[in-house]
């Protein structure tokens, strides 16, 4: 697996993806909508190619030279003048850096059978990738740690996790839990979070991101849904020394300041695992390190449920 400072896009072989694309989300909503809800026929692989080209930002002639074909035959498959191999579409679908979930919609449109298989995480077939999972978020403690989905919903957490979630809203803590609502709902972590503004805008930027990396319309109606939480706006941008941007909530009277990374598998051929993220929280300062310590012996301490 591999980690990436304070930042997560689509499981790759990095935890982040820097690419090309500076749409933002309201402006991309329309055309995805349109390109995902209409009850018409099932759009051609042309079609798809050309909205993921473009979402890149790269002309044909630009993907033409990096699949290392001409410009004329990418011309002519995006027009449905020429139908693409199935070595094609993948070879294309690498050089955009389509999710993989996506790509297999590539492969039906271009009337080929899915090749990435999309098990659930308690498939035994990804028995080894669950264990690293629930190792890695021991291992983490007495430090908080958890693992989300491609719509950041909580997959899996360590002990750390519950005790900074005590006297959240029982609603916001329902299976599916969302992180990112959980952050931003004033009924949540919130009034809590004592860098609010700071915190919360960062979100939104990764957010902002990934929706432009995925085009996924259940990001993009996440992202509207949390623009509308009453969460000031950031007043100063952030320090030129700063090297990380910090979570510091309030626990009781005392305020504990973490900084994160995010972790993704770094080879994944199963969709599930190429959505999969695990999201670390290491202490900030000595002051949160003890407290942290203090909590995890107060847990060890208490009885075991039956």
């Amino acid at each position: 697996m591999t980690s990436e400072v304070m930042d997560r896009g689509p499981a790759r072989v990095v935890a982040l993806r820097h690419d090309n694309c500076h749409v933002h989300p309201d402006a991309m909503t329309t055309q995805i909508s349109s390109a995902r809800t209409t009850p018409a026929q099932p759009f051609p692989i042309g079609h798809h190619l050309r909205q993921w080209r473009q979402r890149r930002h790269l002309s044909q002639l630009d993907l033409a030279g990096e699949a290392e074909i001409s410009a004329r035959h990418l011309s002519f498959v995006e027009t449905g003048r020429a139908a693409p191999s199935r070595d094609m579409v993948l070879r294309l679908a690498e050089r955009l850096d389509v999710p993989l979930r996506e790509r297999n919609v590539l492969l039906v449109a271009a009337g080929f059978a899915p090749m990435f298989s999309q098990r659930p995480l308690d498939d035994p077939a990804l028995g080894a990738a669950r264990q690293a999972v629930d190792t890695i978020l021991k291992a983490h403690e007495p430090s908080p740690a958890l693992a989300i989905d491609r719509h950041w919903n909580l997959v899996a957490a360590n002990a750390m996790v519950t005790p900074l979630l005590h006297g959240i809203a029982p609603d916001l803590l329902a299976p599916p839990v969302n992180v990112l609502r959980l952050s931003f709902h004033p009924q949540g972590l919130a009034p809590r979070i004592v860098n609010l503004a700071e915190w919360c805008a960062h979100l939104l930027e990764r957010l902002h991101r990934q929706c432009e990396v995925t085009a996924d319309t259940e990001l993009l109606k996440l992202y509207h849904e949390l623009k509308g939480y009453p969460v000031p706006a950031r007043r100063t941008p952030v320090a030129t020394d700063a090297v990380v941007v910090p979570f510091r909530m309030k626990l009781g009277d005392d305020v504990l300041s973490f900084i994160s990374t995010t972790m993704v598998f770094g080879t994944p051929i199963d969709v599930t695992l190429s959505e999969l993220a695990i999201e670390t929280f290491f202490p900030a300062d000595e002051f949160t390190a003890r407290r942290l310590r203090a909590m995890a012996s107060t847990l060890r301490a208490a009885p075991t449920k039956a």
